[in-house]
């Protein structure tokens, strides 16, 4: 295990955490956004938009969870959600420790819940945990006392990555209720789709899962997504895209021909874009596949947020770091002092 000291690094004098609001969330782990109520949802976002302006001043970081320590866990490859993760804990003067499964005792058959329970009897408060396996942060918030969040499960749901998607488009669109959010992609495998679902449609947007039928069954309806097969009709007049990468580390059997042809079909091009709304925004969780999901001049065009999900995903994971602690503790945040 690599421990990364934060503590003692400089941290401005007198500062604490700008709150929101002094509501607080119900539960003190983060497992989902399904289970999350619209005013949990905009709690995280608020205090999001207030740890963004902490994060543009000289001295970026505040003694909110001095003395705290947040474990990642990570059981698949991460650069974005990990790195994030700990940047967040950093910035709130946490101690993090990367837990590193590639050489931990997981190779000689230690199971999850040993594993977890060896980590808690250490001192972890937080456990930031990604999992092959769909339910596994489930299964580790009722085994342990540390708070735990779901950092991607499977092909259930990725929350934080749901909820910096919510906060960007909020932060560039100024609203989401009545935008159209296209999802384009392999949604069959993908727990960002799921999150982005959950929260959009609870905070009033119209989302459409756009897709080969291998990829977006008719299923997804149930969920409350529109579901669409050719994507200049899925993504016109649309506010936001959000594209998917192909997993094809998930996918057991072929779901289309060849990557050439579902770029043929699906790529967003220059071209294909005109049919969204003029101002329309272009998201991407990354990691990015150009020239296969996206062309390079549109990743890199005036359209694409997708630098700013990465900037906003530290601010977001602040605040769910923050507003659990405060569940912890058994206390709501104080409110933002005027």
């Amino acid at each position: 295990m690599e421990v990364v000291g934060a503590s003692d690094a400089p941290v401005a004098a007198n500062v604490t955490a700008p709150a929101a609001t002094a509501a607080s969330l119900s539960s003190p782990h983060l497992l989902d956004l399904e289970s999350l109520s619209p005013h949990e949802i905009r709690l995280i976002l608020d205090q999001a938009r207030a740890f963004k302006d902490v994060l543009a001043r000289t001295i970026k970081k505040i003694p909110t969870l001095r003395g705290k320590t947040v474990v990642s866990i990570f059981y698949e490859n991460s650069t974005r959600t990990r790195t994030s993760f700990e940047l967040a804990a950093k910035r709130l003067s946490a101690d993090v420790i990367n837990f590193s499964v590639a050489t931990s005792s997981v190779h000689k058959g230690e199971s999850l819940y040993d594993t977890a329970r060896t980590i808690e009897a250490m001192g972890a408060d937080f456990m930031v945990i990604r999992h092959p396996a769909s339910g596994a942060p489930h299964l580790l918030a009722r085994k342990v006392r540390a708070g735990v969040i779901n950092a991607g499960d499977g092909t259930h749901e990725h929350p934080t990555q749901g909820l910096l998607d919510a906060f960007t488009i909020l932060e560039r669109c100024g609203r989401i209720e009545g935008l159209k959010v296209a999802i384009v992609g392999d949604i069959l495998h993908s727990r960002v789709a799921r999150s982005n679902l959950h929260a959009l449609k609870r905070l009033g947007a119209d989302v459409v899962f756009v897709g080969p039928r291998t990829l977006v069954p008719p299923a997804f309806e149930r969920l409350g997504a529109r579901v669409c097969h050719d994507l200049v009709e899925g993504i016109r007049g649309a506010d936001v895209i959000n594209l998917l990468r192909i997993q094809l580390e998930r996918m057991e059997k072929n779901f289309f021909p060849s990557i050439r042809e579902y770029k043929l079909l699906y790529g967003l091009t220059s071209e294909r874009l005109r049919a969204a709304s003029p101002d329309v925004i272009v998201m991407h969780p990354g990691p990015i596949n150009r020239g296969v999901e996206i062309d390079q001049d549109v990743a890199d065009g005036p359209h694409s947020v997708i630098q700013q999900q990465v900037t906003n995903g530290i601010a977001v994971r602040m605040a769910v770091l923050y507003l659990l602690a405060g569940v912890r503790e058994g206390r709501a945040r104080p409110a933002m002092p005027g």
